[in-house]
């Protein structure tokens, strides 16, 4: 059984802050980029820096859901997690919650908000299940303000706000549910083999982290879901020790 401790309790508020916060100081930094002048190969960088940091900001607020960001108090690991999804992309934090707690108790079956829709498991209708199952016309609407509002109001140039702010946010859902959906909890040609209808990818930590900040191993997060995400690589290694 593993809990999370009052130190890592400590350490996932100053992971989640720091997502947040060099989210936020890449934003401001690259919305201010002089496109004519500034290379591609900076440009680019660029670009999948922000990804990586919307799927951080994303990862925060799944461990929000499970009282993992700050457990000593749930207020304020409840506003995190707020927080990460608002600016992920004005998600509302209460519904993902509810959701993702369907998706831990009825994995990959008809009852996971997160599962395909029975009869097309393919990448694609299955992506596109799952994102108008989690986006509201809402939050289109609320997003094309804020982007008019920086750009009409700030003078931020369009194509800045594409390549780093839109661009990166709708790229990362790709990577969040490839790695973190599409993968773990396709059906296997020999079906599911354990009760959470999931599998791990077996990549090196590294490289696991950069995927999608080890959500990739999946079944140890299903196993334990009591345990931060900077913390699976050492609990499968445990368990695989152990069995």
């Amino acid at each position: 059984m593993y809990n999370p401790t009052r130190t890592d309790g400590y350490r996932g508020l100053a992971a989640g802050l720091a997502i947040m916060g060099l989210w936020m100081g890449g934003l401001v930094v690259f919305l201010q980029f002089d496109l004519s002048v500034v290379p591609v190969y900076i440009i680019i960088p660029a670009i999948f820096v922000q990804m990586f940091l919307y799927v951080g900001l994303f990862i925060t607020a799944h461990d929000a859901m499970h009282g993992l960001v700050f457990p000593q108090n749930l207020r304020i690991n409840k506003l995190i997690g707020t927080v990460s999804v608002l600016l992920y992309a004005l998600f509302p934090y209460n519904k993902l919650h509810t959701k993702h707690w369907e998706h831990h108790k009825h994995p990959a079956s008809e009852k996971d908000p997160d599962y395909h829709d029975g009869s097309r498991p393919g990448f694609i209708p299955w992506y596109l299940k799952f994102m108008v199952t989690y986006l509201s016309w809402y939050q289109i609407l609320g997003m094309a303000a804020i982007f008019n509002i920086l750009h009409l109001g700030l003078n931020i140039p369009v194509a800045n706000l594409i390549l780093f702010w839109a661009l990166p946010a709708i790229a990362s859902t790709l990577q969040l549910f490839y790695f973190g959906t599409y993968l773990p909890h396709r059906e296997p040609p020999e079906g599911y083999t354990n009760r959470h209808n999931s599998t791990s990818n077996d990549y090196p930590v590294l490289l696991s982290f950069l995927s999608c900040y080890h959500f990739g191993y999946h079944l140890e997060h299903h196993e334990f879901p009591y345990v931060q995400w900077w913390k699976l690589p050492k609990v499968r290694r445990n368990w695989k020790r152990s069995g």
